[in-house]
């Protein structure tokens, strides 16, 4: 008997930007950012995982869009006093300008990734 499929799609893709705590500052100092913050053993994130990576296709050369794992990266999650996840954070020449928690529709972080490029 094999795995059980993955129904979810992948917790990270090629598309997708790895945010770590070594890459944060770096990563969205200038232009626009979305980052989910999530974690693997977190049902409503693996629901988010689609969303996510059609957003990093869409986006490509206009926004970076990734994620971080808020297991592995304590100290970002930390730092952006996130408590509950999914979040998704977006950010505009290092600032934080948006954030979501819980599990938002393609169409509301489109939105609000328009709003800010």
């Amino acid at each position: 008997m094999g795995a059980a499929p993955n129904l979810y799609g992948p917790a990270m893709s090629e598309h997708t930007f790895p945010y770590s705590d070594a890459n944060f500052d770096d990563s969205v100092r200038s232009g626009v950012a979305l980052m989910d913050l999530y974690a693997d053993w977190c049902g409503p994130c693996k629901l988010m995982a689609p969303t996510i990576e059609k957003l990093a296709l869409s986006y490509a050369g206009k926004a970076r869009v990734g994620k971080l794992n808020v297991d592995d990266n304590q100290l970002t999650a930390g730092r952006l006093g996130v408590s509950s996840i999914p979040t998704v954070v977006i950010f505009k020449d290092g600032r934080e300008v948006e954030r979501f928690v819980g599990v938002k529709s393609e169409q509301a972080l489109k939105d609000a990734l328009n709003r800010h490029l």
